[in-house]
């Protein structure tokens, strides 16, 4: 550090690197903030240049100075630091003494805005709590209809594509943002109930509630957004429709990066649509996001009601540990002497002898030689020799060889042959319930449980997304390796399904189910 450097009495040391974020580390932090705040909302107004007696008027009371005297150097600071720039006011000069007045104007500086723009966005994650957007699903179902709609179009329009896009991306990432954020504090909840227990009490129930319509709504939604999803992923459909918002862009790309700007503006967009299925569609060995999150928000129910539980109990005044200690200094207090006091200590505690606990062989042959009673005093018993290497490191190890380490192969071989035997049987399933082509429902004949459970699941979803109106859905699996396509049978009468548990009857439909994961399903289904 150089002499330079050094400041004199009185002078404030001022922050190196990162000028613009000055003003947060030194005194007055609250003055330039609403100092800069001043700026930030006359830029809202189209204002560009203000004057201190502007800025003065401007401030809040509680934080506006005495004068205008400490607002100007304020903005000199701020000047200083970069995040205002000070321009001569000419505007007001009458005469040639006004030349030699000190009169500026002051309006942001890029490196200004770009610091009240972070410190924007930090206040509002710091506030931030979330919510589960059910409308959002909604939003992102009607813009995936749009993009459905446009790709069957033969020369879809670059402007509507882009816009559809980028409403979906938009309502999409708020989704998943207001989601992220909403568990967070709803776990935040769930541990701190102690705060405000009256309060928990009269919001959990609301909270239950609202847990639960949301399930609902990403239950249903979600399949239906699944299938959008699926019906859009071909080449044909979002390969195109990706190409076609990525040229889009290209076209406001500089001159030096008009050559790589459609291909890089192409990645983006994939690592967006790579992202929105990954939320709402499942592949093998990986579960979608949405999915973890109907978990997550399911689990939270049982919690908040085991708070609730608990919470009640406590204030149905059962005894707890805390409660247990205040008894226990009661009793300690009102004890008449030191005597009880130690019987009192003993019984609560149980700190009784432990001569026990270092015994072995050649004690146990001593004490059958010349027993000792229990309530003999120590001072009276005999001596216990205890190793030099427990007094030394407060730990004893028995000589002589190692324990055997336990082989734990079998128990593997066990785990292996049980999930090979799942595997096994969850395949049998699939390939039982596989048509090969169109049949009636009641043509399935008798399930076995597992197969049972499968087809509830595959009709379930596609009884999900059916709407009025529409004579056919198809509808996946949540794992992908599963396909179902339910056409109505007008007339078709009653199908019954035998199972172990009883019979399943509904409307007889026409259904064709398509085992994935079978060489050639994938293919002999879209044929």
């Amino acid at each position: 550090m150089s002499v330079h450097d050094v400041p004199t009495p009185g002078q404030e040391r001022e922050p190196s690197g990162y000028l613009p974020f000055a003003h947060l580390t030194v005194q007055n932090t609250a003055l330039y903030r609403q100092v800069m705040d001043v700026f930030v909302r006359a830029k809202a107004r189209f204002a560009v240049h203000l004057r201190p007696e502007d800025v003065y008027a401007e401030l809040p009371p509680a934080y506006r100075p005495v004068d205008t005297g400490a607002v100007a150097e304020a903005l000199d600071r701020l000047v200083k630091w970069g995040n205002l720039r000070a321009d001569p006011d000419t505007a007001r000069v009458t005469a040639v003494e006004d030349f030699y007045r000190r009169r500026f104007i002051y309006q942001l500086t890029r490196a200004g805005e770009a610091a009240e723009a972070a410190l924007s966005a930090y206040d509002e994650a710091l506030g931030q709590r979330g919510a589960l957007q059910a409308v959002a699903l909604a939003d992102i179902v009607t813009q995936l209809r749009v993009l459905l709609a446009r790709a069957a179009e033969p020369e879809p329009d670059p402007a509507a594509v882009h816009l559809a896009l980028l409403a979906l991306t938009d309502r999409f990432t708020g989704l998943a943002e207001n989601a992220r954020a909403f568990m967070g504090s709803l776990q935040r909840t769930i541990d701190l109930h102690d705060a405000e227990t009256e309060a928990f009490l009269a919001y959990k129930d609301r909270l239950i509630d609202y847990l639960e319509r949301f399930i609902q709504d990403l239950i249903t939604t979600g399949a239906e957004i699944a299938g959008l999803l699926a019906d859009l992923d071909t080449e044909e459909g979002a390969g195109r429709l990706l190409w076609i918002a990525a040229r889009r862009e290209a076209m406001d790309a500089a001159p030096d990066r008009s050559t790589t700007a459609a291909e890089e503006a192409h990645a983006g967009w994939q690592d967006r649509w790579a992202g929105l299925r990954a939320w709402f569609l499942s592949t093998p060995g990986r579960v979608s996001q949405a999915r973890l999150l109907r978990g997550a928000a399911l689990s939270a129910i049982p919690q908040l009601l085991a708070v609730v539980a608990s919470l009640n109990e406590r204030r149905a005044g059962r005894s707890d540990r805390s409660a247990d200690f205040r008894s226990l200094a009661l009793w300690f207090a009102e004890a008449p002497d030191d005597g009880a006091r130690h019987r009192l200590w003993r019984t609560a505690f149980g700190l009784y002898p432990s001569r026990h606990l270092t015994v072995d062989a050649q004690t146990l042959g001593e004490r059958e030689a010349a027993p000792v009673a229990p309530g003999t005093a120590w001072a009276d018993a005999p001596p216990l020799r205890i190793s030099p290497q427990l007094r030394k490191s407060g730990s004893y190890e028995r000589r002589g060889r190692a324990h055997r380490v336990e082989d734990r192969g079998a128990a593997r071989r066990h785990l292996a042959e049980v999930a090979g035997k799942q595997a096994a049987e969850i395949a049998a399933a699939r390939a039982r319930l596989a048509t090969g082509g169109p049949v009636r429902l009641s043509q399935l004949g008798e399930l076995d449980p597992m197969a049972f459970g499968l087809f509830l699941q595959l009709l379930g979803d596609a009884l999900a997304r059916w709407r009025p109106g529409v004579r056919e859905m198809v509808a996946g699996s949540n794992d992908g390796t599963m396909e179902i396509r339910l056409s109505l049978l007008p007339g078709g009468g009653t199908a019954e399904i035998v199972t172990a548990g009883g019979t399943f009857r509904g409307p007889d439909h026409l259904v064709d189910i398509v085992d994935l994961t079978a060489e050639g399903g994938e293919v002999e289904h879209r044929t």
